[in-house]
Formats: C-alpha cells, structure tokens, sequence
C-alpha cells in the first residue's frame, strides 16, 4: 500500500477524532445535562476499530484526549487541576486503555451488533474504573462505599452510554460514508 494511502486514511481518522475531541470540549461550556454527554467512549472505540497495529489505536486517541483534558484542565476545571490535570485522571485513562482494548477485540469486523456490545462494553469499563479512581482520590477504598459511589454514578454513566453510542453512530458512520466514496480511505486486505 503506498504510503499516501496510508497517511490520508490516518490522517481522516485523526481529524475524525479530534472534531469530536473539540464537542467533547465544548459539551462541558454547558453545566446541564449534556456535560456528560461525553464521545470519550466513541473515540475509544473508533480509534481501536480503525488505526492499524499496536500503537496507533491507544496512542491517536489518548493524545487527544489528553490535549482536550489539558484544554479543560486550564480552563473551565481550573479549581479542580493538580499538575497539568485533574485528581485521579490516570483512572479514566486506564478506562481509555481498557475499552480501547475492549474495541480491538469485539470491533475486529464492524458491524451495528458488534458496535452495540463494544459501546455497553466500554460503559461498564468507564464505570467500573472510574469509580475506583473516585474511591481512591478520596482515601475511601472500602468495597461499601465503592458500591455507593457505583449507584451514584448511574445517571451519569447513562450519559456516557448515550454519549458513546450518538457520537460512536457518527463517527463510524462518517467514516463508513467515506470510505464509500474514497476508496483510498478503505484498509489494505
């Protein structure tokens, strides 16, 4: 496959990503309900789905991610940054690298089942990691008050799901289109 192939099929790719990187951010200028609407889990499993090898599809995706935190971090979540970002963020990035593994394995071959088991997949990754993260920041490791804080993630996590299943249908959905259209975009058999 020649190399210009390969760079425009990335390059989509990526600028797929950070499109949704940048909703993501301003998703979170509105403090309602849509603040955790969020396309994190979309842009794991895009990212798992799509770049090729071992590396690309954490790295792409976690680079992203970590300029859209950066972004946040020195902005709108200024009072809440320890560092460069917030308390407890390498939680959510291990959940990042869980369901990117997640979507490598069940998103081998895309298909709508595949994509619906890959979304509640990450979902569950996002709320069972992070909430360990939350327990931990707050030096209440305790399976009771893990449990507790489990319960009080619901709504939240509802809006993960919602979030990674609207954004996911997009951007899979897009790039579907396109590949349609620019057979350059297709993967190499």
């Amino acid at each position: 496959m020649p190399v210009s192939t390969f760079s425009q099929r990335n390059a989509v790719i990526l600028l797929i990503i950070v499109v949704v990187a940048v909703l993501r951010l301003l998703s979170f200028l509105d403090e309602g309900p849509l603040a955790y609407f969020t396309p994190l889990g979309a842009m794991a499993l895009f990212g798992a789905a799509h770049f090729n090898g071992h590396v690309k599809p954490y790295a792409f995706p976690l680079l992203t991610l970590f300029i859209s935190d950066l972004i946040l971090s020195f902005t709108l979540f200024a009072a809440f940054r320890t560092g460069f970002l917030y308390t407890g963020w390498y939680w959510t990035y291990l959940a990042f690298v869980l369901m990117t593994a997640a979507g490598k394995l069940i998103l081998k071959k895309i298909t709508v089942p595949r994509l619906i088991a890959a979304t509640i997949t990450a979902t569950v990754i996002h709320w069972l990691v992070s909430d360990i993260g939350a327990c931990a920041v707050e030096n209440k490791l305790t399976f009771a008050f893990y449990l507790d804080r489990l319960v009080t993630a619901i709504p939240y996590e509802l809006r993960f799901l919602a979030g990674t299943a609207f954004f996911g249908a997009i951007m899979f959905g897009i790039f579907e289109l396109a590949q349609r259209k620019y057979t350059s975009l297709k993967p190499a058999r």
